[in-house]
Parts: structure tokens; sequence; C-alpha cells
């Protein structure tokens, strides 16, 4: 196992306090710097074995949680998670961070803050990785529609308590049913890291991410919109998918959203579900190193 990532918090010209694990920080030889974005409801930590696996000592590598999520800052009471916000902490954190080469690698919804952010700086951006990460379906719901689920969704959340679990054991079970694949030893993991004490009489813990994540947003994705970021993506794209996985797109749709990436591969990670760098992170940081070091021509 590699040395264990350092952690600090930044804080952000956003307004808000990030919690980042880095690892090579020490040591400045290593000048590739990648930051990694998590998914929804995920945090920092989901990173910890396919940085072990084959990015530690080879890259400095930067994993936030990002806002609302892990160790960072909610946005407060009257504050919401717009989805655009997230790119306005991502500079932030490329800013205070970044050496003299830039990757991103980013999962899912995280997939999603890498890719419009390397279309809006693409002349920053040596490598990206996407993993599950060219977006949700498109919804079907009108926007008025949507502001009024927004809205209900929004007052739910704030007015009730945040689940609670016994203990790190009772939220590690929970991990794994929603995660079939993820194995007993790291959802203990990440539920140690993952939950926090309640507090009071009670007692038992929560997880960290902020409740109102869960309802929907006011505003739904929009391909179309997607797609004006990604074709101005001119670095090497690696696309990733799960071979287990049910998030994965139909394959038509699939090379609609690949087709708008100049120069990508596309590959199908075996024995993986959506939480890829859980099931399969030692294939995956074999991948994501080969991919990362590789020379432009």
């Amino acid at each position: 196992m590699t040395a264990d990532p350092s952690s600090r918090t930044l804080s952000l010209g956003t307004g808000l306090r990030y919690h980042v694990l880095e690892w090579g920080a020490a040591d400045p030889a290593l000048d590739h710097t990648v930051v990694l974005l998590h998914g929804f409801l995920d945090f920092a930590w989901t990173w910890e074995e396919t940085v072990a696996a084959g990015l530690a000592g080879r890259f400095h590598v930067v994993a936030p949680d990002m806002r609302g999520h892990g160790d960072s800052d909610r946005v407060g009471a009257g504050g919401y998670y717009h989805f655009m916000d997230y790119l306005a902490d991502l500079d932030e954190v490329i800013a205070q961070t970044a050496r003299a080469r830039l990757s991103l690698v980013g999962h899912s919804m995280g997939g999603s803050v890498a890719a419009y952010w390397a279309g809006g700086f693409p002349a920053r951006v040596a490598r990206l990785a996407l993993l599950e990460g060219t977006g949700p379906p498109e919804s079907s719901e009108t926007a008025p529609e949507r502001v009024a689920s927004w809205i209900a969704g929004w007052r739910h959340a704030r007015g009730r308590a945040p689940r609670r679990y016994a203990d790190v054991a009772a939220a590690a079970a929970q991990l794994r049913r929603n995660d079939p694949l993820l194995g007993e030893a790291l959802s203990l993991r990440l539920a140690e890291r993952g939950t926090a004490p309640t507090g009071g009489d009670a007692g038992g813990r929560v997880f960290k991410h902020d409740p109102v994540h869960v309802t929907t947003g006011p505003y739904a994705f929009r391909l179309a919109t997607a797609e004006e970021f990604w074709r101005r993506v001119t670095c090497p794209v690696l696309l990733v998918d799960g071979g287990e996985s049910f998030f994965r797109h139909e394959p038509a749709e699939a090379e609609r959203r690949h087709a708008c990436f100049a120069d990508r591969r596309h590959v199908v990670l075996p024995g993986a579900g959506h939480m890829m760098q859980r099931h399969q992170p030692a294939a995956l940081a074999r991948l994501l190193a080969e991919f990362l070091a590789r020379e432009p021509i």
C-alpha cells in the first residue's frame, strides 16, 4: 500500500471551504496534476484504492469533496446545488493545486463537471477521462413541472432529519444494498469516512452529504448544451463504461455522445458496475495510468 494521502482544506473564491485529498503534495518532481472528481452522493475517499493501485508516485493527484459532499461545506440555508456552481469550485481547486500539466478524471456527475470545464478551458487540459460521465438521459419533464418538483422536494428535504444508522457497520450495509458489487471491507472504510456521529442521546451515524442533493434540480440536463462543451475539448479523451453497469447508455446514444470528442477512445471495463473505481480499482488504475502517461503525438 502506498503512503496515505494528505488532507487539507482550501478556501475557495466561491465562498466555500473544500476538503481535498492529495497524493504527492511533498514531491515537486511530480509536475503532472490529475484531479479526480467523484459522482453524485460520493466523496473523495472513493478514489483511495484506485490511486494506491497505480497513480500514486507517478502523478500529483488531487481529489476534492465537491460542495455538499464529504467534508466540504454545504451551501447553507437558502442555497441550492446548481450544476454550474461545481465548475466555479473546480476552477478554484485547479488554480490552487495544479502544477505544470493538468488532467481531469471524472466519474458520473464528476465526469460532466470535468468535461464542461475541459470544454470551457480546452488549452488547459492535457488528458480527460470520463467514467460513465457523459450525462444522464434527457428528461421528458417540462420546465414548469420540474420547477414544481424542485420546490416540493426542497421543502421536504429541509423539513426532515437525515436517516440515522446505528453504527458504521449498519451504514456500510446500506452502501452494499445500493451497490451489490461493493466488497465488505471497502464498504466499512467508506462508511467510516463518509458518515459522522449524530450527536445527542440518540447516537448513531448519518451520511455527510447534504440531504438536499437527493431532490430534483430545477434545470434538466440538456444534451445540446453538453455537446457545445464536448465539441470544444481538444485533448485526448478516454471514455470508460462498466461492463456490468446499469447506467450505460444504449450503443446508439453512447456513440452520439462520444462522437462529440474529436480524439477519443472507448473502453468497457469487465467486472465493474457504475462505481467502477470501487469494483475494479487495480484494472482502472492501470487503464488510467497508461492513458495519462502517454505522450502527445
